[in-house]
C-alpha cells in the first residue's frame, strides 16, 4: 500500500509523504476553470457554411461601397484660394486658366504623318483627333464655364498658362472640342503615376477591311517641335500601335493574371498533395489503433 501511495503522489507532482502525514499535491484545485471544463463552442468550418457566408457579406458590401462611392463624388467642394494651382495660380494680375503646374506643361508638339507615293508626293494620313478621351472624362468632369456661345467672353478676365502659345479658348476651331473639353486637354490632365508614360495622341480608322490602316509604304513624319525637353533630359517619342478589345499593348495585366493563378493553381496542389497524405495518414493509424 505504501509504495503505491508514494507513486501517486509523484505522478500528482508533489514529495512522498511522511507516514501518518498529510498528502502534498501540486494538482490543481477541481473548479471547472482549472479543470478546464468550461462550456466552449468551436464552430465546424465547411464549405456549406463558409461559402455562403462570403457570398452574403459580399452582396451586402458591394452595394453599401457603390452607393458610399456615388455620394462621395457627387458632393462638391469649393476651395478659394486652391492651393492645387500654386505656383501657377495668377499671372499678370489674372487668374489663369486653366491653372496648375499640370496644365502649365501640357504636351504641345505637332505631328503630321504622310505616305511617301511613288511618285514621292507625300500623301497626309488622317490622323483622328476626338475620341482619345476617356467618355466619363468628356462629358462629365471636364465643362467649360457657362454663358453665351462665345467661348472667348466665358474666359474674359483670365490669362493663359505661361507656357502656352495661345489662350484654352483657342485651342481648336471645332467649339465642341475647345476651351476645357478639348481631348488633347483632357488626356494630358488625366496624370500617370510613373515618370515614363504614353499619351493617346491620335486615332487612325480603318477605312475598310479589306484594305489595311496603314498600307505597307515609306511613310515620313513631321513634328513641329514646341515641347522642349532637353532642359530636364526628357525624351519624347511616337509610337504607332494596333488596338485590341482591351486596348493597347499592356503585359502587365497578362503577366499579373498569369501570376496569381499560377500561384492559386500550385497552392491549390500542394494543400491536395497534403490532405491526401495526412488523410490516408489519419486512416492507417485508426485502423492500427
Amino acid at each position: 500500500m505504501a509504495m503505491n501511495y508514494n507513486a501517486k503522489d509523484e505522478v500528482d507532482g508533489g514529495p512522498p509523504c511522511a507516514p501518518g502525514g498529510s498528502a502534498k499535491t501540486r494538482r490543481p484545485d477541481n473548479t471547472a476553470f482549472k479543470q478546464q471544463r468550461l462550456p466552449a463552442w468551436q464552430p465546424i468550418l465547411t464549405a456549406g457554411t463558409v461559402l455562403p457566408i462570403f457570398f452574403i457579406i459580399g452582396l451586402i458590401f458591394i452595394p453599401i461601397g457603390i452607393g458610399i462611392f456615388v455620394t462621395s463624388n457627387n458632393i462638391r467642394e469649393i476651395e478659394n484660394p486652391s492651393k492645387e494651382c500654386e505656383p501657377y495660380r495668377r499671372n499678370e494680375d489674372k487668374p489663369i486658366a486653366p491653372c496648375g503646374a499640370i496644365a502649365n506643361s501640357m504636351f504641345n508638339d505637332t505631328l503630321e504623318l504622310f505616305l511617301i507615293g511613288n511618285d514621292s508626293y507625300p500623301i497626309p494620313i488622317a490622323l483622328k483627333k476626338k475620341g482619345i478621351a476617356w467618355w466619363t472624362d468628356k462629358n462629365v468632369k471636364f465643362r467649360n464655364p457657362p454663358g453665351g456661345d462665345n467661348l472667348k467672353e466665358r474666359f474674359k478676365g483670365t490669362t493663359k498658362p505661361v507656357n502656352w502659345l495661345k489662350p484654352v479658348y483657342m485651342l481648336d476651331s471645332d467649339p465642341d472640342n475647345n476651351g476645357f473639353i478639348n481631348e488633347d486637354f483632357i488626356v494630358w490632365m488625366r496624370t500617370a503615376a510613373l515618370p515614363t508614360f504614353r499619351k493617346l495622341y491620335r486615332l487612325i480608322e480603318r477605312k475598310s477591311d479589306l484594305h489595311p490602316t496603314l498600307p505597307a509604304g515609306r511613310y515620313s513624319l513631321n513634328v513641329t517641335y514646341n515641347y522642349p525637353v532637353h532642359y530636364f533630359d526628357g525624351r519624347k517619342r511616337m509610337i504607332l500601335s494596333t488596338i485590341s478589345w482591351m486596348g493597347g499593348k499592356n503585359p502587365f495585366l497578362g503577366i499579373a493574371y498569369i501570376a496569381v493563378g499560377s500561384i492559386s493553381f500550385l497552392l491549390g496542389v500542394v494543400l491536395l498533395v497534403i490532405n491526401h497524405k495526412y488523410r490516408n495518414s489519419s486512416n492507417t493509424a485508426d485502423i492500427t489503433i
